[in-house]
C-alpha cells in the first residue's frame, strides 16, 4: 500500500476551559504507542468516524478536533480548532495498568464527548493495527508433509 503524507494545520485556543486528571485504558495507550512507533514517531491521524472526530496522536499528546466544525484563520492560514487533548503521564508501573492522563478541555460541555472518545477510540485503534499488520505480512505458503508411522 502506498504511503503519503498530509499536512494539516490545527489551532490551540488561547485559553483552556478546564482540566482534569483521569486515566486511559492500557490497551488504548499501548495501541497509540504502537501506531506512533510504526510511523517513526511522527504524527498519526486516527479518524473516529462514529463521532466525526479526528484524533492526532503525537509522542507526548493526543489532540482531538471536530470534523464538523471549529475552523479558524490566523496569519493567512486556516485550520481546525483543537477541542480537547490527552496528555498521558510518562512512565508507568505495568503494561496492563491504566495510564494516568491529564485531560485538557478547550471548550465547555465536552465531558460527554470525552467519555465517548474513551469508548470509541479502542476499536478504531485495533482495526488500524490489524490493517497495518495484514498489509505488512508476506504471503504465506503451506507445505504438506507426509505422515510416517512410527516403526
Amino acid at each position: 500500500m502506498p504511503r503519503y503524507f498530509v499536512r494539516e494545520t490545527f489551532f490551540r485556543p488561547d485559553a483552556e476551559f478546564g482540566r482534569e486528571t483521569s486515566t486511559i485504558p492500557a490497551r488504548v495507550h499501548n495501541g497509540l504507542q504502537l501506531l506512533l512507533g510504526r510511523s517513526g514517531g511522527r504524527s498519526v491521524f486516527i479518524p473516529i468516524r462514529s463521532m466525526q472526530y479526528l484524533a492526532v496522536a503525537e509522542p507526548d499528546e493526543i489532540v482531538f478536533v471536530d470534523a464538523q466544525g471549529g475552523y479558524a484563520h490566523q496569519d493567512g492560514e486556516g485550520g481546525r480548532l483543537i477541542r480537547l487533548a490527552w496528555r498521558p503521564a510518562v512512565g508507568r508501573e505495568s503494561l496492563t495498568a491504566p495510564v494516568p492522563c491529564e485531560m485538557v478541555y478547550y471548550f465547555g460541555g465536552l465531558q460527554g464527548v470525552q467519555s465517548r472518545l474513551l469508548a470509541d477510540i479502542g476499536p478504531v485503534l485495533r482495526q488500524m493495527l490489524e490493517r497495518q499488520r495484514d498489509d505488512g505480512m508476506p504471503a504465506r505458503s503451506g507445505r504438506i508433509l507426509p505422515f510416517r508411522r512410527p516403526r
